[in-house]
């Protein structure tokens, strides 16, 4: 079935291109190329409207029908599925007539034009979480319809405009959630734990500020910060007693703590161990860190260093020279008997 859906759409792709090369006769006039393109717009025939409304614009750019026209320009791009196209003549239609009577419909099509501009044909027939695209396209159209709604608060598209930015705004705080289990996973905690926390402060109001909470437990958990850890699970058992992590009042970590072993100790489980445990809330790249802040403090020129770095220098080399005559008796026992 779907392949069938897919040869609908080459079918219709390939109809539009083949009727794109239109020939308009320049004898028409001003009334004929409006009605022809009245026309094609009640017979869903976008393609040829964009042709004839664009004609009829540059032919009588002062005709009783050139305003009339660019607006309804704007509609035919966008029925046609050229987001780009309608929001760029939107842009245009607000900035050549910002008084016009009809105004806030640009600004009303400009917010459709981004809203669907991730929804096209495919979209219809193959299922797409939204909360794991690219925002970029629902943040513009929230702010589009942000403007309708703040310039035009009675206008009867700002109804629709409102509805649609409550969806947008989910859509946005859900997107952040996905983000930060994306940086969970990678064992990024402080970014997980800043994007529960851009939720929990952002988008209030919104279902994903529960996950938000969540996020920042588990994220906190894993850094060993147990005093944030407390307080953002109080918050999440008091606000959202029934969220998923939230099992019999106990915390259920979403993803499962990284095996951060390498291969060989995976292999031989665990018999042979290539690399020490990491201390709590610590990881590899902090490790690297400080390796490479050591490196680098070695390569200080001498007449750099501080005027006392040779007392503490000897102070070092004192403390690994009474380590190093220890006896091996002494290590056995971890020192027990010294």
């Amino acid at each position: 079935m779907q392949v069938k859906h897919l040869l609908l759409i080459a079918i219709l792709a390939l109809t539009a291109a083949c009727s794109s090369n239109e020939v308009l006769d320049e004898n028409l006039s001003e009334t004929e190329l409006y009605q022809q393109a009245q026309t094609d717009l009640d017979n869903n025939s976008y393609t040829s409207a964009v042709t004839k409304l664009k004609a009829l614009e540059s032919r009588y750019p002062f005709g009783r029908y050139a305003e009339q026209a660019q607006l309804e320009l704007i509609y035919a791009y966008y029925k046609n599925a050229e987001p780009e196209a309608a929001r760029s003549a939107a842009e245009r239609f607000i900035r050549l007539h910002p008084q016009h009577a009809n105004v806030d419909y640009a600004y009303y099509l400009k917010g459709l034009a981004s809203f669907d501009q991730d929804r096209g044909l495919i979209a219809r027939f193959v299922p797409l979480d939204m909360t794991k695209r690219d925002p970029g396209a629902a943040r513009d159209s929230y702010n589009e319809f942000a403007q309708l709604t703040s310039r035009f608060p009675n206008s009867r598209y700002a109804p629709d405009a409102k509805q649609r930015m409550i969806y947008l705004r989910n859509l946005l705080a859900a997107y952040e959630i996905h983000a930060g289990y994306y940086y969970l996973t990678r064992q990024a905690y402080v970014a997980a734990a800043n994007r529960g926390r851009y939720v929990v402060e952002n988008f209030q109001g919104t279902p994903a500020v529960g996950d938000g909470l969540a996020l920042m437990t588990e994220a906190y958990q894993r850094l060993t910060l147990d005093e944030l850890a407390a307080t953002s699970l109080a918050t999440l058992k008091l606000n959202y007693p029934d969220h998923p992590t939230l099992v019999d009042g106990e915390f259920v970590p979403r993803e499962e703590e990284a095996d951060n072993r390498s291969w060989l100790a995976k292999a031989t489980l665990g018999l042979i161990e290539t690399d020490t445990p990491l201390p709590p809330g610590e990881t590899r790249a902090s490790q690297d860190v400080i390796r490479q802040y050591e490196d680098a403090e070695e390569q200080i020129p001498d007449e750099l260093k501080p005027e006392n770095q040779d007392d503490a220098d000897e102070q070092v080399d004192e403390a690994e020279a009474a380590d190093g005559d220890r006896s091996w008796f002494s290590y056995m026992t971890f020192g027990l008997f010294d």
